[in-house]
């Protein structure tokens, strides 16, 4: 029973974040399924946003979407530079990326089999 508890609350926790990276027009975001791949986390998501500052509030406000509606701190890096933030939710990572960062880094290719790596969500 505590597994599946502890699911649904991974799945809340994943839909709210994708709820709030939409609503602050967060592009190309993709989720990727870690379960059973590492203990990382239950998810990842990437997506980007279009300038350091856009990058830097959409991180800003998740932090605090996830703090208010789950009680959870979440940790950041990468706030002050503004090309790349992690946040870090526990069953969720999340990267924010600005567009060319993420094309550098390229982390879709890193976590996804071919078939995945092509469907991004808007």
């Amino acid at each position: 029973m505590a597994v599946a508890d502890n699911m649904a609350k991974s799945e809340q926790l994943l839909a709210t974040i994708l709820k709030s990276l939409a609503d602050d027009k967060a592009e190309d975001i993709v989720q990727i399924d870690l379960r059973g791949k590492t203990a990382i986390g239950d998810y990842m998501v990437i997506c980007s946003g279009r300038s350091t500052r856009q990058v830097t509030s959409i991180a800003e406000k998740l932090a605090q979407t996830v703090k208010d509606e789950f009680g959870r701190t979440a940790k950041t890096e990468g706030k002050d530079v503004g090309d790349w933030v992690l946040i870090d939710t526990g069953d969720v990572i999340v990267h924010v990326f600005r567009p060319e960062v993420r094309d550098f880094y390229q982390l879709e290719k890193m976590w996804l089999s071919g078939e995945q790596a092509a469907a991004p969500t808007h």
